[in-house]
């Protein structure tokens, strides 16, 4: 059966039920990725977690090699990815605690980062109006209502570039907009994981309000560090039961998104873009 990857903190990889516990140090054409990937078995399915941030954190957002790691996963025969990160709320509904499933994002990135596996003489635009897997995000919904969850079906994640949290003007032209949720980090992964041809879910937990809420304290650290304890527990909880519902034959777009993507002719792609996106794309190439 397909591997399911794990995208967060390292707290969630200290799960008692995770068997068979190996280490891998990935190379890739990309650069390196955050971290060694653990491999394992949960729930009888094989998993692969990598700490984005790099075990520690060491690595802030915007210095994530987001390239490296969902190419070390490809390359590792992941097929479905559970991404999990904190997010501010940017509405009066979406308490600390709470977990959206977001279904939309929002880029305000500096556009500084690589989000696309293509370029150097080959093109392709995949299609990515419905940015995360429809079928994965239905069961991460799902499970966490099973647990009895505050869970929120759908949203907007609005992606902004950090380290710096926002300012109380960017805070408020945001909930004007109609954002749901902030965070620094999942629309990069969304976007290579679609070029990857794979199927992305997001659990965005929500630790704090921003800085908006006027009876709530400013969004501070040390705030942000004690909910993401609880929120790590809540994901550890969803992820094990999830897991056990992926099916193993995919019937989403997500595994065909290159088929129409790559506008470049054949004949004229360097061999060398070839060689370096042949786990990506080869079988389109």
């Amino acid at each position: 059966m397909a591997k399911i990857g794990i995208i967060g903190g390292s707290g969630l990889y200290d799960m008692k039920e995770l068997k068979n516990v190996d280490e891998l140090e990935i190379d890739t054409l990309f650069g390196k990725p955050s971290d060694k990937y653990i491999t394992g078995t949960l729930s009888e399915r094989e998993v692969v977690f990598l700490p984005r941030h790099g075990r520690g954190h060491k690595l802030s957002p915007s210095e994530i090699n987001y390239c490296a790691n969902i190419y070390g996963m490809k390359k590792l025969g992941v097929e479905w990815i559970i991404s999990v990160g904190a997010v501010g709320s940017l509405k009066d509904n979406l308490h600390p605690l709470d977990i959206v499933i977001p279904d939309q994002f929002f880029d305000r990135t500096s556009q500084a980062r690589k989000c696309s596996f293509f370029g150097d003489g080959i093109v392709a635009h995949i299609s990515f109006a419905n940015p995360v897997c429809p079928d994965l995000s239905r069961i991460l919904y799902e499970t966490g209502k099973g647990f009895g969850l505050t869970v929120h079906n759908g949203g907007t994640y609005l992606n902004m570039e950090g380290p710096a949290f926002s300012t109380k003007a960017e805070s408020f032209f945001y909930r004007k907009m109609g954002f749901d949720v902030i965070g620094m980090t999942n629309l990069l992964e969304a976007k290579l994981a679609r070029e990857a041809e794979i199927c992305y879910g997001a659990m965005a937990m929500v630790t704090d309000y921003d800085c908006w809420h006027e009876t709530e304290e400013i969004v501070s650290v040390d705030a942000i560090i004690a909910n993401l304890s609880k929120n790590s527990e809540n994901a550890k909880k969803i992820i094990k039961a999830a897991v056990k519902e992926i099916s193993s034959e995919r019937k989403c777009e997500c595994a065909n998104a290159l088929s129409n993507a790559i506008i470049t002719d054949r004949s004229v792609i360097p061999k060398q873009a070839k060689d370096k996106l042949d786990i990506i794309a080869g079988k389109y190439l």
